[in-house]
């Protein structure tokens, strides 16, 4: 039985690095060779079985083995993929476990009731994940457009104290609704202040990582 974590990493200010850290701390002990994870992938553009990695991951996972994951959105690209994805897994005997929040979630029960609560746990954090993920797509538009239409002005302001990976992790966190902002704050390692002038504005927080080409 071997335990993999698998990394989606997205963008420049995503580190392979900071998702291994975050797994480490949150108590799981993984070898170098069992960290699999795809560079330059849309999460809301490409499945995991379209994925290189994700194939490969796909392939490697064994009955007994237990696969890593900072959150389930880097599972699929929405909610039927997220939902069809660890149906898959467990299907084929994987345990899954969240970094975010710990969450476990084992195909081995039989007990109808412990079933139940499982799938609608799972059905309920891929809708939040879906939900998060045009959440943010709609922050970015919103900010994209208010910098195009302040364009002629040069100041452009204070550089943000935050990277689109802490802004995207902060959203995440907020729409689960478990942790407060101070909470948030010390997972992804930012003052709360930045915290929460993140979560009461997220589409000027986009602005501001625009704006610097972050």
């Amino acid at each position: 039985m071997t335990t993999f974590l698998y990394a989606r990493v997205s963008t420049s200010d995503q580190t392979l690095t900071h998702q291994v850290t975050q797994a480490h701390e949150a108590g799981f002990s993984i070898e170098d060779d069992h960290v699999i994870a795809d560079h330059g992938v849309s999460g809301v553009a490409t499945r995991l079985c379209e994925r290189e990695q994700g194939k490969r991951l796909l392939d490697l996972l064994r009955r007994g083995d237990t696969l890593v994951v900072r959150w389930v959105d880097g599972l699929g690209r929405n909610y039927d993929d997220v939902v069809e994805t660890i149906q898959r897994f467990m299907k084929k005997g994987v345990v899954i476990r969240t970094v975010i929040n710990g969450f476990t979630f084992d195909g081995s029960t039989n007990d109808p009731m412990q079933k139940a609560v499982r799938d609608a746990l799972i059905g309920f954090m891929a809708a939040m994940a879906q939900a998060q993920a045009e959440g943010t797509k709609e922050a970015q538009r919103a900010g994209i457009a208010h910098a195009k239409a302040n364009e002629p002005t040069a100041y452009r302001g204070r550089k943000p104290s935050f990277t689109r990976e802490q802004f995207s992790t902060v959203l995440t966190l907020a729409g689960q609704g478990t942790m407060n902002t101070s909470q948030i704050a010390k997972s992804v390692g930012l003052e709360r202040m930045a915290v929460a002038r993140i979560r009461q504005n997220p589409a000027n927080a986009e602005q501001q990582l625009v704006t610097w080409g972050l």
